[in-house]
C-alpha cells in the first residue's frame, strides 16, 4: 500500500493519471481507480500494490497510518514530500 499527497484536487487527479497510464505502459492490465470524479481521495487498485492519493485535509482526516499503529505525519513531512511528488 502506498499513501501519497497532493498539493490540490488538479494535482492528485494528474497523479492519478500519471500513475494509470505507466502502470499501462508497465503491461499491467486491470488496473482500475476510485475517486477521480472529485479528486480528493483516488484509490489505484494496481493488483498487488493499491495506491491511496489524497489532498492534505483529507488524508489528515482519514489517517490511513493509524492502520499500522504509526503517527500521521507532521505537516512540514508532508509539505516536503508535496514538494519532492
Amino acid at each position: 500500500m502506498v499513501v501519497a499527497s497532493g498539493t490540490s484536487q488538479r494535482h492528485v487527479g494528474a497523479m492519478a493519471e500519471h500513475l494509470k497510464e505507466n502502470l499501462k505502459a508497465a503491461g499491467l492490465a486491470g488496473v482500475s481507480s476510485e475517486g477521480e470524479t472529485h479528486c480528493d481521495w483516488v484509490l489505484i487498485d494496481a493488483g498487488d500494490v493499491v495506491v491511496h492519493l489524497f489532498k492534505p485535509e483529507v488524508r489528515t482526516f482519514y489517517n490511513l497510518e493509524k492502520l499500522w499503529g504509526i503517527a500521521p505525519p507532521a505537516p512540514s513531512v508532508v509539505q516536503k514530500t508535496r514538494l519532492i511528488a
